[in-house]
């Protein structure tokens, strides 16, 4: 919560949540494959990658 808040100073709320939400999305998932061997289906790396150009977009504007 604190890298967060110090996000907030320098970039807007709506981008900074959307991001902190989404490394924590995507990081989950990507334990949950990795560390306790979930499937890697293809529609879910597809929604992942989708996630991720998600947020950088949000960034970018």
């Amino acid at each position: 919560m604190v890298f967060l808040a110090k996000a907030t100073k320098t970039i807007p709320l709506g981008t900074a949540y959307p991001v902190w939400t989404g490394i924590g999305a995507v990081g989950t998932v990507l334990i949950g494959i990795l560390v306790f061997k979930e499937p890697a289906s293809f529609w879910r790396l597809f929604f992942i990658f989708t996630l991720i150009a998600s947020v950088v977009g949000l960034k970018m504007v």
